[in-house]
């Protein structure tokens, strides 16, 4: 059983406050096997953080994908995926970059969750389905993702979210595979070997990572 964190933000993201190294070196001190840099519409960090996967720590190149319905996170993808596109197309393009789809915190509007945009039953085009995000308020959000991958048998993943180092590890997708390499990894989530495992993050740093956040914003869009 491989304990896998498979989203999490870098510098790179606007709203992201540490470098890729610290993200990796976080990953170890929590003992996980694996890791995936997922930054908003940027596979820069996740190609560099990929430079830098070891036996000791796996690293899944990977992007959080802006789609026309909201986010969905290509992990093990080899190429950029544009943003704007339609959500299924979104998942083709993360396809063919030999990678997978998961959609992450699908009910939360205002986190571009995709089901404030399309249909329930489109999201079976994704390989799977964000169950447990470490950031606060995602409770009941937490819950009804859980349900709908139960409803349509899809892969359950877990992910801290993290945009500090701080909170790599909250959460973790446990994969089983006897297969330790990224491709025994993704191979393992796209049969559904997964089970999930998280803590929220606390008050203080979800205050802290959001003042940071509209500072960065405020700056990013100014420049």
């Amino acid at each position: 059983m491989l304990a896998v964190e498979l989203h999490t933000h870098s510098i790179h993201s606007y709203d992201g406050h540490d470098s890729v190294e610290q993200l990796l070196d976080a990953a170890r001190a929590s003992s996980l096997d694996a890791i995936a840099v997922t930054d908003h519409d940027d596979f820069s960090a996740g190609r560099r953080a990929a430079e830098l996967s070891s036996e000791e720590l796996l690293v899944i190149p990977g992007m959080e994908v802006s789609s026309a319905a909201g986010h969905v996170l290509g992990l093990g993808i080899d190429r950029a995926i544009e943003r704007g596109l339609p959500f299924r197309k979104t998942v083709e393009r993360i396809h063919d970059a030999e990678g997978i789809a998961v959609v992450p915190h699908p009910f939360q509007e205002l986190r571009k969750g995709v089901l404030g945009a399309i249909p329930k039953t489109e999201i079976k085009a994704a390989d799977a389905i964000e169950v447990y995000n470490s950031r606060l308020f995602t409770g009941r959000a937490n819950r009804q993702a859980d349900s709908l991958a139960d409803e349509y048998g899809m892969t359950k993943t877990a992910g801290s979210d993290a945009h500090i180092a701080e909170m790599v590890g909250r959460a973790q997708t446990l994969v089983e595979t006897d297969d330790r390499s990224v491709d025994g990894i993704l191979t393992a989530i796209r049969n559904g070997n997964t089970t999930v495992q998280g803590r929220r993050t606390p008050y203080r740093i979800t205050l802290r990572q959001v003042a940071g956040s509209a500072t960065r914003r405020a700056r990013h869009q100014f420049f």
